[in-house]
């Protein structure tokens, strides 16, 4: 049995959704791939890089609450999070989202 993504603390109705669409249906596929990997996906799906929502994510995986993340740990978080971005190509992301999103509205690929 699966939990939803929404069990994870810190994680709510919102974030479940931008999981569903970057391929992420459950909380422990998320806790297996980690949040470097889940956040990257997220980014390929076409969500726009925020700081605050990897470090939520990131503190909700460890089950802390989100606003545990400060001082030297928050700024260690940034270098990852500016590091993850700087690999992706955001453009790409976007081609995809919108590839994605005409195929959906034309029947092509089932709707989540």
């Amino acid at each position: 049995m699966t939990s939803p993504v929404s069990t994870i603390p810190n994680l709510g109705p919102a974030s479940e959704a931008a999981f569903a669409r970057a391929g992420i249906t459950s909380a422990e596929e998320l806790r297996a791939i980690g949040p470097d990997e889940g956040y990257r996906r997220l980014l390929a799906a076409g969500t726009r890089p925020h700081f605050i929502g990897y470090y939520v994510l990131v503190m909700g995986l460890q089950g802390r609450p989100w606003n545990d993340c400060k001082g030297e740990e928050k700024k260690a978080l940034r270098k990852r999070f500016d590091a993850l971005c700087a690999t992706f190509n955001r453009s790409d992301a976007k081609l995809r989202a919108d590839l994605e999103q005409a195929l959906d509205m034309l029947g092509v690929v089932a709707r989540s």
